[in-house]
C-alpha cells in the first residue's frame, strides 16, 4: 500500500447523504478556499471539490471533495472496478489506509460503542487530504514538512465540517478509529486548553487476547502513527497481572514521546511502565495484526516467561 506521497494526510467525514458543494464551502468560513472543482470523471479520485491553502508559501493545500458513494473498504478488483483499484493504489483514501479500515474501525470503537454501527450506515463521505504538489511541480515533501502541525490544520477543517446536519461521524482511515462530532470537538478543546496531543482522534488503541497461551495473555496495539511519522506500538503482557486500562496509557504515552522527543529506540531499551516495571522493546518491520506496519512491541520485565507463540517474530529476526 502506498505512503506518504502525492498525499501526506487523509481524514473523512461520514455522511447519512451526500453534502453539497456549497453547504461545506460555508462550514469552511474560517478557512481561505483558493479554488473550486466539479471533480474528475472518477468519483474514486476526486468528487466535486474545493481546495483550502495550508502553507501556500511551499505549495501547501488541503483538497476537500464531496463523494455520493460509501466508503470503499475493500481495494476493488483491477478488471472489474479498476479506477478504486487504481485510487486506492495511490494513496487516495490515505496515505496510510489499507482496505478493511473501516471495518476494523467499528470493531474496536471502544470509547464510542455505537460506533460499531452507526458508521456502517453512511451513504455518501467527505475526503479530507493534504498535498504539497496540486497543479506545480514541487517535492512532494517539502524540506521544512511538519507532520504534527500539518495533521492538526488538516483535524481543524474535519472538526468544521463536523457542524454539516448531513453529518453520522468522523472517520480517520489511516488511524482506524471513528468518533462521533462530540467526541472530536472535546478532544479538540483538551487539545487547545492543555497542549496534548488529541491522540485519540488521530489513531486507535486495540486490545486482543491469546486463548492458547497458558497463562492467558494479551496484545494491545496502536494503529495510525505513520501519519505523524512515527512506530506503531505494540505491548505483550500477562491478563490478570496489568490492567488494560494502564497498558493503554502506557502505549498513549509512548506514542506521544516518540513524536516529540524523536528518540532512538534501540532493541532491547527500556522505559517505564504499568505496575512501576521496566518494559523492553524491540523493533519490528511489521506488527502482529494487520494493518502492516513498523512497530515497537513492548514485553514487562517482571520475571515471567513470555510464551513462545509471542516471540516467534523475535526469533525470526533473530
Amino acid at each position: 500500500m502506498p505512503h506518504k506521497g502525492f498525499y501526506t494526510q487523509g481524514l473523512a467525514i461520514l455522511l447519512r447523504e451526500p453534502a453539497t458543494l456549497q453547504a461545506i464551502e460555508e462550514s469552511l468560513q474560517g478557512f481561505t478556499v483558493v479554488k473550486r472543482s466539479e471533480g474528475s470523471d472518477s468519483w474514486a479520485i476526486a468528487g466535486p471539490s474545493l481546495v483550502v491553502a495550508y502553507r501556500p508559501d511551499i505549495n501547501g493545500y488541503v483538497s476537500v471533495d464531496t463523494i455520493e458513494h460509501g466508503w470503499p473498504d475493500d481495494m476493488g478488483d483491477p478488471k472489474a472496478d479498476p479506477e478504486v483499484f487504481a485510487a486506492w493504489s495511490m494513496g487516495h483514501f490515505g496515505p496510510g489506509a489499507w482496505p478493511g479500515s473501516l471495518e476494523r474501525a467499528c470493531q474496536h470503537s471502544w470509547a464510542w460503542p455505537e460506533g460499531r454501527s452507526i458508521p456502517l450506515q453512511h451513504q455518501a463521505f467527505i475526503r479530507i487530504r493534504s498535498s504539497y504538489v496540486f497543479g506545480a511541480e514541487a517535492p512532494i515533501i517539502p524540506s521544512s514538512y511538519n507532520p504534527l502541525h500539518e495533521l492538526e490544520f488538516v483535524t481543524r477543517v474535519a472538526a468544521a465540517l463536523l457542524r454539516l446536519p448531513e453529518v453520522l461521524c468522523y472517520f480517520n482511515p489511516n488511524g482506524e478509529c471513528v468518533k462521533s462530532a462530540s467526541q472530536v470537538v472535546d478532544a479538540l478543546s483538551h487539545h487547545t486548553s492543555t497542549n496534548q496531543m488529541p491522540l485519540d482522534v488521530w489513531s486507535n488503541v486495540r486490545f486482543f487476547k491469546f486463548e492458547d497461551t497458558k497463562p492467558e495473555w494479551a496484545l494491545m496495539d496502536t494503529v495510525g502513527m505513520s501519519q505523524l511519522d512515527a512506530s506503531d506500538q505494540e505491548a505483550c503482557f500477562p491478563l490478570g497481572a496489568y490492567a488494560p486500562s494502564e497498558v493503554a496509557g502506557f502505549l498513549r504515552d509512548a506514542c506521544a514521546y516518540l513524536v516529540q522527543e524523536r528518540p532512538m529506540i534501540r532493541d532491547g531499551d527500556t522505559i517505564d511502565g504499568p505496575q512501576d516495571v521496566k518494559w523492553q522493546g524491540v523493533n519490528l518491520k511489521e506488527g502482529r495484526i494487520a494493518p502492516a506496519r513498523e512497530v515497537i512491541r513492548w514485553f514487562p520485565l517482571d520475571g515471567r516467561e513470555v510464551p513462545a507463540e509471542l516471540t516467534k517474530e523475535l526469533q525470526a529476526k533473530a
